[in-house]
């Protein structure tokens, strides 16, 4: 388990979902520029910057290259790395197929799995969330599809560049139609129909965790797993501007003010 202790007048900031490239470049790009606002409203008390998940709504790695643009967020993430701001980044399913990147130009360590923190002696786990819990088994197959090594080999060695981030556009763009506020998505029905809260319940019978942090789901979530334990879903930044911040002592989950 990794260990973080804040220092003094300083705190842990968590988001996640961007959906950078979605639906277009000009929707894109404003909210990069309001990401890049939230990234420098927090700069002056942040200790770790975690991103969980679903950057981009699309990312693959070529040997030597990679996507082209999102150029205000990396100088704004290189701003705070140069700082001295530690960021971690974890991959969701629009953007598993993250290499070292994030680990070459900002010594940020990129995991693919729930991984556990123990923050000012409070245990966390931490990750994207997606193929956690019950159900959802279509998903889960097509992962193992999505990250097997030879698929992947295949699909970045055998397309030419223009080709395969082109088809991946393609496809990243259908869970748009899943993203449109009048087909009521973001309604919560109950907690028996999220997966991921049974998730936590399950993990909670099993190992105590004070808080379990994750995107995926486009929800805005703080609920109680049990009187110790707090699911919470950060939301995501297109249609919420969501995350949470940590002191040490409470956990909040905050609605950035757009300007």
């Amino acid at each position: 388990m990794k260990e973080i202790i804040i220092r003094s007048n300083k705190k842990i900031y968590f988001a996640s979902d961007f959906h950078l490239g979605a639906p277009n470049y000009e929707k894109s790009l404003v909210r990069e520029k309001i990401i890049c606002q939230w990234m420098d409203q927090i700069k002056h008390d942040a200790q770790v910057v975690f991103l969980v998940g679903d950057l981009f709504d699309f990312w693959f790695e070529h040997r030597r290259t990679v996507p082209k643009g999102y150029v205000r967020f990396f100088g704004k993430l290189a701003e705070l790395t140069d700082a001295g701001i530690e960021l971690v980044v974890f991959t969701g399913n629009h953007d598993m197929w993250m290499k070292d990147y994030f680990m070459q130009n900002f010594n940020a360590p990129t995991y693919r799995e729930a991984q556990e923190y123990s923050i000012n002696g409070k245990r966390f786990l931490i990750g994207h969330g997606d193929g956690l819990g019950p159900g959802d088994y279509a998903y889960k197959f097509l992962k193992k599809i999505f990250e097997n090594k030879t698929c992947r080999w295949m699909f970045g060695n055998l397309l030419h560049p223009d080709l395969s981030l082109k088809l991946g556009d393609a496809w990243a763009s259908h869970s748009w139609q899943k993203h449109d506020k009048e087909k009521d998505v973001y309604v919560f029905e109950s907690t028996d129909n999220e997966i991921l809260f049974q998730y936590c319940l399950e993990e909670e019978k099993k190992n105590h965790r004070d808080y379990y942090i994750f995107g995926h789901r486009h929800y805005k979530f703080n609920l109680e797993v049990n009187k110790n334990s707090r699911y919470i879903n950060l939301g995501d930044w297109i249609y919420f501007y969501s995350y949470a911040s940590f002191d040490g002592e409470k956990l909040e989950l905050i609605d950035y003010k757009t300007s």
